[in-house]
């Protein structure tokens, strides 16, 4: 018997044959090949029967030559599907797109909601938005993924420290968490001031408090500067301790330069794909050719679609290969020298505090070993060495 279900995406129709040579009628059908199912009677000289579409032709024929009258009672299968869907096109498009409508209208940007932003601060974050596309309206897919958004936000609005970006459903929610600037702090319990570090003093200026050094003496860590007690043994007072005490101070840094270092920058060439992902399965829609790249990084995003507020299994990915460039770095011995000194000068600013200065450097050492120049370096710094200790009863 004929899989049914090979019949169904064909087609096929149920044929009730009268007359006396029903029984020759069924058993011809079967000579010439045809496959007959579904074979009853449906009284003394009618039967009913199922054939496939594709052998209608073979049925009138075979009719011919027998005494029987045949009817088609229906037709059931893909054919006669298709055949009602387009003579009900109007609404099979109209359902089309209402379903096209909801799908785009899914995966659009339809609310920005900015939290813990004061309203300078939003106004910025939302004329930043606009300049990266970020608007109500615009396709999700189109825009570019979370966390570069994120990024570029923290990096172009100084007001803020940090920004959070989430996307919920057609909703991009923003955290915000603005910059505090530091309030001048009130020093109400009484303190001295003592040395944080070793250090020769080079200037100092005491606003409150007894003086205790000198400038050029030498102190160690902890050792007292500015007492927070003034005045005579008759007649003492308490105070806050205040003042900005200027130390030389010493530093130690090793450097390594290599003479030969390579690294990779970009050309400035990338060449994107774009593929319909089914789970693990991507399928190519654009961008077909291969650039040819010998060297390149590939950066890919994938923003899954949905339907109202489902997440399809069907996602939009995008592959974009970024030519780099191998470039091949080499020093002499006197520019790797020169190099390291900067790099030692340029890491150490990066520990001190924004009103220290570096008064003197000295080279202790120098040596090239396995290709790096390798230097120690003495340097010289003027920092504010105090600060506060709270006074104790009884001191």
């Amino acid at each position: 018997m004929k899989n049914q279900w090979t019949s169904f995406y064909t087609g096929y129709v149920k044929v009730k044959a009268n007359g006396k040579g029903t029984e020759r009628l069924i058993n011809s059908l079967t000579r010439r090949g045809v496959h007959v199912w579904d074979v009853k009677r449906a009284g003394t000289e009618s039967v009913v029967f199922c054939i496939d579409l594709r052998e209608v032709s073979k049925l009138r024929e075979t009719v011919r030559e027998s005494h029987c009258k045949v009817t088609f009672i229906y037709g059931k299968g893909g054919p006669f599907l298709i055949k009602r869907l387009l003579k009900n096109s109007g609404f099979l498009a109209g359902s089309l797109a209402f379903l096209l409508c909801i799908f785009v209208l899914s995966n659009m940007v339809w609310g920005i909601q900015v939290h813990d932003a004061d309203p300078e601060t939003e106004y910025a974050i939302r004329k930043e938005l606009d300049n990266l596309g970020v608007k109500i309206g615009k396709i999700q897919f189109l825009l570019n993924d979370v966390d570069t958004i994120q990024r570029k936000l923290t990096d172009n609005i100084g007001a803020v420290t940090w920004i959070g970006v989430e996307l919920k459903g057609t909703t991009y929610h923003l955290k915000v968490v603005e910059k505090n600037q530091p309030k001048a702090v009130k020093q109400i319990s009484p303190r001295h001031l003592v040395a944080k570090k070793k250090a020769v003093v080079a200037d100092m200026f005491v606003e409150k408090g007894q003086p205790i050094i000198k400038v050029n003496d030498y102190v160690n860590k902890g050792q007292l500067l500015v007492s927070g007690v003034i005045g005579n043994e008759d007649s003492q007072k308490i105070v806050s301790a205040k003042g900005v005490i200027m130390g030389e101070t010493w530093y130690k840094s090793t450097v390594e330069v290599p003479l030969d270092s390579t690294f990779s920058v970009f050309s400035g060439d990338e060449k994107t794909k774009h593929y319909v992902a089914f789970g693990k399965a991507s399928i190519p829609i654009w961008g077909f050719n291969d650039p040819g790249y010998k060297q390149y990084e590939n950066d890919i995003t994938v923003r899954p679609l949905r339907f109202l507020q489902w997440e399809l299994p069907i996602a939009y990915k995008t592959a974009t290969k970024r030519s780099k460039d191998e470039i091949v770095r080499k020093y002499s011995e006197q520019e790797a020298y020169i190099e390291a000194r900067k790099m030692g000068k340029a890491n150490l600013k990066k520990q001190l505090p924004d009103d220290a200065e570096i008064i003197g450097e000295k080279i202790l050492h120098v040596s090239n070993q396995n290709g790096k120049v390798r230097l120690t370096i003495h340097y010289q710094v003027l920092e504010d060495i105090a600060t506060g200790q709270p006074i104790i009863q009884g001191d």
